[in-house]
This record gives structure tokens, C-alpha cells and sequence, in this order.
């Protein structure tokens, strides 16, 4: 919700500042998704597996991300 936020005022203001920290918020909001459902399913079915697995759904953004990064362009235009 904040992130989507946080776009619409970048937008209508053009601020680039704000518009990378949307990105960032949006980011963090799915790698804590997926890891809070990697052990929420852990500890109400007991699937051991489930929060590794869900640590390596979380590689590809990561990856993703890093590589953007280290190349230094920038996350929104």
C-alpha cells in the first residue's frame, strides 16, 4: 500500500528520490511475504522444507536486483 502510494505522489511530483524508494518499499514488501509464508507454512503444517524453499524463491529478485546494482542503473526511470 505504501509503495504503491509513494509511485503515484513520484508521478505526479517527478521526484526520482521518491520513486526509488517506492521501488525499495515494494521490494522489501515481497521478500517479506515470501519469507513470512515460507514460515507460517512451517509452523502451522510442519513442512520442514518450506522455509528454504521459500529462501530460494527469494533468489531470483535478489539476483536480479544485486546485478542492477553493481551495473549502477538506476531502479525507475
Amino acid at each position: 500500500m505504501r509503495a504503491k502510494q509513494m509511485r503515484r505522489l513520484s508521478a505526479a511530483t517527478g521526484s526520482a528520490a521518491l520513486s526509488a524508494d517506492a521501488v525499495e518499499s515494494a521490494v522489501c514488501g515481497y521478500l517479506a511475504l515470501i519469507a513470512l509464508a515460507g514460515l507460517a507454512v512451517n509452523a502451522i503444517w510442519r513442512v520442514s522444507w518450506a522455509d528454504p524453499v521459500a529462501a530460494l524463491a527469494l533468489l531470483p529478485l535478489i539476483v536480479h536486483e544485486a546485478r542492477e546494482a553493481m551495473k549502477g542503473r538506476p531502479c525507475c526511470h
